[in-house]
């Protein structure tokens, strides 16, 4: 099935192939030197979206293991939370599965110089709620048949979209899941469900083509990043990104930090301060 523009979905994305061959390794220092230089323009797209009042919206959505999570520290991690907010939701509460499915998700929707991220996003009713069996087939249709329309008033009322779906390998994907459990800082990413739907992943597939062909559409496209090398995918997308949404370098009043006061007969008081133990 095509999609609603009368184009197909994205080849790579339409059936799993063989894992991409390894463009050779990207040492930590290329890679450090490579993301400054791409944080460095996050930062002026920070204060143009600021200066313009621009409403930008990212969608990161892919399979467990995928990515996902270490893209978007990527992208955060030298601007400002204000200006760049990730929204990342638990499970619906009681009250906001009686509401209308995308509720919960429009009230995150960016405002005037506002970047939100989602970290996965209502795109769940066509993937891990669809697999797992959260929602019928029916409301799955449903779904698919209306978001489009959603988006297309997103973009209309000036929210710049950009959807991102990071494919990995099967073989990539079950190396990163066992790294999870055998490395204490991680495990906590790996939750009963996660292991549910590892077990089911042509089910995914199917759910995520059927994704592809009703919601990749000319003013919301999807983008698929190949993400078997982490280092790769994070500046690779970091660079599509500040592609698509037309930014100048705004001009920066040069900073001089100015005297600090004179002690004016201060004393530091001898208070007993609980100190934290020099232990490292």
């Amino acid at each position: 099935m095509g999609s609603r523009t009368g184009k197909k979905a994205p080849a790579n994305a339409r059936a799993h192939s063989a894992p991409e061959q390894d463009a050779g390794k990207l040492g930590r220092k290329d890679y450090d030197a490579a993301l400054e230089k791409l944080h460095v323009e996050l930062v002026k797209l920070q204060r143009w979206v600021q200066h313009k009042g621009l409403k930008v919206c990212i969608v990161f959505e892919g399979r467990d293991g995928a990515g996902k999570g270490g893209t978007i520290k990527a992208i955060t991690e030298r601007v400002s939370p204000r200006v760049f907010r990730v929204v990342a939701l638990p499970a619906p509460t009681e009250r906001e599965r009686s509401q209308m499915y995308l509720q919960r998700y429009v009230q995150h929707l960016p405002a005037a110089g506002e970047i939100v991220i989602f970290d996965r996003s209502w795109y769940n009713r066509a993937g891990v709620e669809r697999v797992m069996g959260f929602c019928t087939e029916e409301q799955t249709k449903k779904f698919l048949n209306g978001v489009p329309l959603v988006e297309k008033a997103m973009v209309e009322s000036g929210i710049i979209l950009l959807k991102y779906w990071l494919e990995v390998s099967p073989e990539e994907q079950t190396r990163r899941l066992e790294a999870r459990i055998e490395d204490g800082r991680k495990i906590w990413k790996l939750s009963p469900m996660d292991l549910k739907s590892y077990s089911r992943w042509y089910d995914y597939s199917r759910a995520r083509d059927d994704m592809f062909a009703a919601t990749d559409t000319g003013f919301a496209p999807w983008y698929v990043a190949k993400s078997e090398n982490k280092r790769r995918v994070r500046l690779n997308i970091i660079n599509h990104l500040l592609s698509r949404i037309p930014y100048k370098s705004l001009p920066l009043e040069k900073v001089k930090l100015p005297k600090r006061q004179q002690a004016g007969g201060y004393q530091a008081p001898e208070y007993p301060y609980k100190l934290v133990p020099d232990r490292f």
